[in-house]
């Protein structure tokens, strides 16, 4: 049976040496660059069964990234199912009907192939990087492992034991734990709160026929994207995918789109603690923030550089560079389809965590009632359009955004949409939404030596109890010198690593 190619279009034109200082006017009569030019096309093609192709032409490089992309993860899961799309991925690398799991390594490793794969709340991604020459071969392994895993019965006895070693491995890491407690507090209720690996009782639970049932109900190809990154023309790509995919890229059905509501978070005041005798204290301080798609996130990605993305940030200068209470202090935010958060972490000795707590409790009080100035959110423009462009200098980076971008967003937001969004925000803007956000109760998790609530210091407890708007002491605080760009004070009105990007 001929597989039809149902649409190809393309999406963006990207320069691989492009200064990211360069507008896109002062290059358009480069558009129509051609392969082995210095234009880096990616084009996107949707085949029969509602199977996507993107793939974007990277001119003089000697590698490529294969991914393919499942839109299948923990938010998928029904409780007594918590874990089964992380279990799915250490299983597919078992065996398939064509080669075994020793085989599978055999054959990557001869080529100098790195093959992986990782699971979040939302989709799942099985990748590999490997030299350009060996492109079509990693996509018919890729392929292979994603569609035709034999999932046996002794496989997944193994790997329960593994996946039980990574959630010990992952408890006795003060800083995973706390991620997953903060998170139990900040999304709740939604399915974001659960941990992706799922937990102790769910994985002893697990039986082969669940997961493989699993397996064969969602590992689809409308649910699929498979991006590659590389000096490769697009209409190899979707050859070797056609011939990979035989036989099951058939009917009438369209791509499934990205997902939509699946759950609520209800801002609420939230302390937990989990004991750990570690020789730091590990904290965390959030609230819910915005989804994917909502137009703010470009302020809200400015907002947390000029907190704590960088070494000219707020909580930097003043926790680490001006006190000397914690190596590692940072802002960040994570996103999904209909929920997001925002956080500071810090973590300090437990000498410390008093001081440490007041002076977050105090920068997000000043943030919330004072807003930042323009010079810092040129600042954090600054930092955030670096570090996206320079992000994008290898193909594994670049197969990873364009297969993410296709898998999750309602519109393809080229490197030009996210270098204009963030460089299209003000201070006003950024200001409004600390006021909004900043006026929610806190979340707070802590990990360390603290048998109880009642054991922690004052000053954590007092974050926990009050909104980010009133000072550690109960009062509004007002930053003297960081006021809005209209030049006044304002008041309030309403995940892990620093400067996250949109």
């Amino acid at each position: 049976m001929t597989v039809r190619t149902r649409s190809t279009r393309v999406l963006e034109r990207s320069f691989a040496r492009q200064d990211p200082g360069v507008s896109a006017g002062s290059r358009s009569g480069r558009a129509g660059s051609t392969r082995g030019a210095a234009g880096c096309p990616i084009t996107l093609s949707v085949t029969d069964g509602g199977l996507r192709i993107v793939t974007e032409q990277v001119p003089g490089v000697r590698s490529v990234a294969v991914g393919i992309w499942v839109g299948v993860g923990s938010v998928d899961e029904r409780p007594q199912l918590a874990g089964t799309s992380h279990f799915l991925e250490h299983l597919l690398f078992k065996g398939t009907s064509h080669r075994s799991g020793a085989e599978i390594a055999a054959e990557m490793d001869a080529i100098g192939g790195e093959f992986n794969a990782f699971t979040s709340h939302e989709y799942t991604c099985y990748y590999t990087h490997v030299l350009a020459e060996h492109a079509e071969l990693a996509i018919d392994v890729v392929s292979d492992v994603v569609l035709d895993a034999t999932v046996a019965g002794s496989d997944v006895e193994v790997e329960r034991q593994v996946i039980l070693e990574e959630i010990a491995m992952r408890d006795d890491d003060p800083e995973d734990t706390l991620a997953d407690v903060f998170a139990e507090s900040v999304y709740a209720p939604h399915p974001v709160a659960a941990p992706v690996i799922g937990n102790v009782r769910s994985i002893e639970a697990l039986r082969r026929n669940q997961i493989a049932g699993y397996y064969h109900r969602r590992y689809t190809p409308d649910k699929m994207v498979v991006a590659v990154a590389g000096d490769i023309d697009h209409a190899d790509v979707v050859r070797w995918v056609k011939h990979a995919f035989a036989g099951r890229l058939h009917g009438s059905a369209g791509p499934q789109p990205p997902r939509g509501r699946t759950g609520l978070v209800l801002p609420q005041r939230a302390l937990r603690v989990v004991e750990r005798d570690s020789e730091q204290a590990h904290l965390m301080v959030g609230a819910p923030a915005l989804p994917r798609d909502d137009p703010r996130r470009y302020a809200l990605a400015v907002l947390t550089t000029a907190l704590g993305g960088g070494m000219s940030s707020r909580l930097f200068q003043r926790v680490r560079e001006q006190y000397g209470l914690a190596y590692s202090c940072y802002a960040g935010s994570h996103s999904y389809a209909d929920a997001g958060a925002f956080s500071v972490y810090a973590g300090c000795q437990p000498g410390n965590l008093d001081q440490v707590s007041r002076l977050i409790h105090s920068e997000l009080a000043e943030l919330a009632t004072g807003g930042v100035s323009d010079d810092e959110v040129q600042r954090a423009i600054g930092q955030l359009t670096g570090s996206l462009v320079l992000g994008l200098e290898d193909t594994e980076s670049r197969m990873s955004r364009i297969g993410r971008n296709i898998m999750v967003r309602k519109k393809f937001q080229t490197v030009d949409d996210e270098l204009a969004g963030i460089r299209g925000v003000r201070a006003e803007q950024v200001n409004e939404l600390a006021a909004a956000l900043l006026a929610q109760p806190l979340s707070v998790a802590v990990v360390g030596p603290y048998s109880s609530q009642r054991s922690l210091p004052a000053g954590v407890r007092a974050l926990a109890g009050a909104r980010a708007s009133d000072g550690p002491d109960g009062s509004a605080t007002a930053r003297s010198g960081h006021t809005g760009a209209g030049g006044s004070a304002r008041s309030a009105a309403h995940h892990r690593g620093a400067g996250s990007r949109p």
